[in-house]
């Protein structure tokens, strides 16, 4: 079951959106577009499989990169020296809660590994309890990862009732 939505009048939470060792340009700017859009933060844990200013990466943001909330970080033990662990949600295949469980009604940090081997095995079993999947079909290895984070980052605002985001479209400008 869904978590019941919070009164809409509390104060704006953030949504953190974690990307361990990305390997794919493309990837991190439809991303970083999710966070433009949202007003999630994007923080980058190094080695990158590209350059930042890759044009590939610049691409898929299109012209929203002046919105991103951006950190690079040389590592991950240099992330949770800045950062820290609280409310931290890893993402991963291998997790058996699925995502609709977890709590993120308060400020929420959605971790996510490399595209082709995700999160290391010692962080994923240090936050055992802070894993979770999004279901998918057994013959299924796993969802693109700017797919994964916009699923998970719109569940974390979908809880906390879409804080600062349009509540509403004109159909008279179609």
């Amino acid at each position: 079951m869904f978590a019941p939505l919070p009164n809409r009048t509390e104060e704006r939470k953030m949504v953190n959106i974690v990307l361990v060792e990305p390997e794919i340009p493309h990837n991190t700017g439809a991303i970083a577009r999710t966070c433009a859009a949202t007003g999630a933060r994007l923080h980058l844990v190094k080695p990158l499989g590209f350059d930042i200013s890759d044009k590939m990466v610049k691409r898929c943001g299109l012209d929203y990169w002046y919105l991103v909330d951006l950190s690079v970080y040389e590592n991950l033990e240099e992330y949770f020296a800045k950062n820290g662990d609280g409310n931290l949600y890893l993402a991963t295949t291998k997790a058996p809660m699925a995502y609709t469980q977890a709590d993120m009604r308060g400020d929420v940090t959605l971790m996510f590994g490399k595209e082709t081997a995700g999160l290391p095995e010692w962080l994923r079993e240090k936050y055992r309890d802070r894993c979770i999947r999004i279901p998918m079909v057994s013959e299924a290895r796993s969802l693109n990862l700017s797919n994964s984070a916009a699923i998970l980052a719109y569940e974390a605002l979908r809880q906390q009732g879409f804080p600062g985001l349009l509540q509403t479209g004109s159909m008279s400008q179609l």
